[in-house]
């Protein structure tokens, strides 16, 4: 396995562990009994952790599909790089100190390190047409 398609596996691991430790915060927060309804009600947005762990998937949710094209194109393309390693590498850690300091309430350094996993996506894009 590249290690293009290793960051990948390993973001989707990062996915599947935000949907669950977000979830259970909103259970924690909102009640398991509002977790086994039909959630057809308006509720009050989640607050604190649990607001921040919701925020930080759908942040996460709108630069995973982004990520997961660029590594196929490199991958289909046959542009595996140092270039490329680099851009996956990046996004996988930078998002995952992402979640570490959007949970704890770190803002400054959150938005840095998101703009550290978009550059792994541009990266990831820029080996896909310029073969180094």
């Amino acid at each position: 396995m590249s290690f293009e398609l290793a960051m990948l596996a390993a973001s989707c691991v990062l996915c599947l562990v935000q949907i669950i430790v977000s979830s259970h915060a909103a259970s924690l927060q909102r009640g398991y009994r509002w977790t086994a309804s039909s959630r057809d009600a308006e509720v009050p947005p989640l607050t604190g952790v649990a607001g921040r762990l919701e925020r930080a998937l759908r942040n996460f949710l709108e630069t995973f599909p982004v990520f997961v094209a660029a590594v196929f194109l490199v991958r289909v393309l046959g542009r595996e790089s140092a270039l490329s390693e680099w851009g996956a590498g990046l996004y996988f850690l930078a998002r995952l100190i992402f979640l570490l300091l959007y949970a704890a309430g770190v803002p400054l350094l959150r938005s840095l390190v998101w703009n550290v996993a978009f550059v792994g996506i541009v990266l990831l894009l820029l080996a896909s047409v310029w073969h180094v």
